[in-house]
């Protein structure tokens, strides 16, 4: 793990986030998944002191092992990427839109869990999910 700085502080935070679409809804296909990296990868480039070390995504929920600056909250990291990706979504795919329930793609809330001495399991962790049930399931690089 990499240590940053930020003007009065130094840190060395990652968390392990997952979030699922709304009602479990698997329309998370890959030709999706490539739509959502490119929204993701848009959003954090307003965020220079956001980093993601790992990124998987499943028919019906998203694992991704990012660094947050302390003077950012991660409600408002999870809120930032899930509201620019379920905008860009349901505007790329129609039967997404079709599916935009209740103002969202995603479901309300978030699982976190900071990442010490461990981040080598738990990046594995990530990448393998979904091997196992599809096995062309593709990993996405970040780095």
């Amino acid at each position: 793990m990499r240590i940053r700085s930020l003007n009065h502080s130094t840190y060395q935070h990652q968390y392990h986030i997952v979030w699922g679409t709304k009602y479990r809804y698997k329309y998370l296909k890959d030709y999706v998944r490539r739509e959502f990296v490119i929204i993701l990868k848009k959003t954090l480039e307003k965020y220079p002191t956001l980093h993601v070390y790992s990124l998987n995504v499943d028919q019906d929920h998203v694992h991704i092992q990012i660094e947050i600056p302390p003077n950012i909250p991660i409600s408002i990291v999870v809120q930032k990427i899930k509201q620019a990706s379920s905008i860009h979504l349901t505007k790329q795919f129609n039967f997404i839109r079709k599916m935009y329930i209740d103002g969202g793609i995603w479901s309300v809330g978030y699982f976190s869990s900071t990442i010490g001495l461990n981040e080598r399991v738990i990046k594995q962790y990530i990448e393998n999910q979904g091997k196992v049930d599809l096995p062309q399931h593709p990993n996405f690089e970040f780095s």
